[in-house]
């Protein structure tokens, strides 16, 4: 017998039919005789319509009060998968965030968990009661419903499973595991039958879009294995893994890119010490995100081209912000370019192989794609590249890792 923490997202639990789909896995483990948490999402479109009532109130609405509406999604669907489950002849009760509790901070609309007091339902769940609890939110300190932010139930459900110290939590969403890259894009992308936390950590928080980068983190951290199944097809998913468990480690695991990218070139910025903080502090305080950097050096040695990323969404802040300082920083011009895609290769065999750069360079070279900015780290190489090669970067990059279906 094991104890299992399983969770479904917005699209797993989009109507009443797929709600029903959803106990029908659930008892399927109850059958097995494990015990059984659930953690759900509130049903796809739900929040964003409680958000857009929010906005229409005002654009300054109380973040506690925001929080009490946008969190009643997640109630909703505990009280319908309960009553499903019953249905089905299974004993289950929902459990909301301040009944368990699951304590958070009180940074409203952005809480962090802090604790999970799992006692009462540890206790239920061996009797053999399926406890069914809301993602995305818990209590503060203060006793008011605090939610954790977009995404926020996959990270609800790696700190349950933390807490219950689950064999394991499965993630259920619209596909059935991690693969090598977008497969919509490329065709012989293939699913993985293991990741590693890291290559997985790296893969979500440079566009892959089926983990939340927090429970990411948050499962590496407490050591909770991880499953990424699909909700429609009963078929092996991913797992998410330590390092050491898998014996074979490729050179790169996965590629991902991300559209929402804007590049910022400050023209001849005068060379001086301290100029790159003077830069980048104003961009920190107005939460701007940068993220890859490079700087040229001029031939007269005295002015350098300073170019970095934002996200696009931050781009007009982000101009604006330099503009306001422009004679204080003393540049000649601001571009920008909002046409730009991030491509990142990533595995932890990079590790211990060289040369991997340079091929994905050459690889670059080779379908005639202008590199425009590079960042590296010790398991990823990032590039910039004009959006309209995006596919054919992709594929190119796919064949040259040998990560083609036909070629494993």
């Amino acid at each position: 017998m094991a104890l299992i923490v399983q969770k479904f997202g917005g699209t797993s639990v989009g109507d009443i039919g797929r709600i029903k789909n959803v106990a029908r896995k659930v008892k399927a483990e109850v059958d097995a005789g494990h015990q059984v948490a659930v953690v759900v999402s509130a049903m796809s479109g739900v929040t964003n319509t409680l958000v857009d009532y929010t906005q229409q109130i005002g654009p300054d609405v109380d973040p506690r009060e925001y929080d009490v509406v946008v969190s009643t999604g997640e109630q909703v669907t505990t009280g319908l998968l309960s009553m499903a489950l019953q249905d089905l002849g299974i004993d289950a009760r929902s459990w909301q965030g301040w009944q368990i509790p699951v304590r958070t901070d009180d940074v409203h609309a952005k809480a962090r968990i802090q604790s999970i007091d799992v006692t009462e339902m540890k206790a239920q769940m061996e009797s053999g009661q399926v406890a069914v609890v809301p993602g995305f939110q818990g209590v503060s300190d203060e006793g008011r419903v605090a939610t954790l932010g977009r995404g926020g139930s996959d990270t609800s459900a790696v700190a349950l499973a933390a807490a219950l110290r689950a064999d394991r939590c499965d993630i259920y969403t619209d596909v059935d595991g991690v693969y090598t890259t977008d497969p919509r894009i490329v065709s012989k992308a293939r699913k993985l039958d293991k990741i590693t936390y890291e290559e997985m950590f790296e893969l979500a928080s440079l566009g892959a879009k089926v983990l939340q980068t927090r429970s990411v983190e948050m499962a590496m951290k407490h050591g909770v294995r991880l499953q990424v199944r699909s909700s429609f097809e009963d078929t092996p998913g991913t797992m998410v893994v330590n390092e050491d468990e898998i014996v074979e480690k490729e050179i790169v695991s996965g590629i991902a890119y991300s559209r929402d990218e804007a590049k910022v070139t400050v023209v001849a910025l005068e060379d001086r010490p301290g100029v790159a903080s003077a830069v980048f502090g104003p961009l920190a305080e107005a939460n701007v995100n940068v993220d890859m950097i490079i700087q040229n050096i001029s031939q007269d040695g005295k002015h350098a081209n300073l170019t970095f990323t934002v996200p696009e969404g931050e781009l007009r802040r982000a101009l604006e912000v330099l503009e306001d300082r422009k004679d204080d920083l003393r540049f000649e011009k601001l571009l920008s370019d909002s046409k730009v895609v991030k491509i990142s290769i990533i595995g932890v065999g990079m590790r211990s192989h060289a040369g991997v750069a340079q091929r994905m360079f050459q690889a670059l070279a080779d379908k005639s794609i202008n590199i425009q900015v590079i960042s590296t780290s010790e398991i990823k190489v990032s590039v910039l590249i004009d959006e309209e090669y995006t596919e054919l970067a992709l594929r190119a990059l796919h064949t040259a890792y040998d990560l083609d279906a036909d070629a494993a």
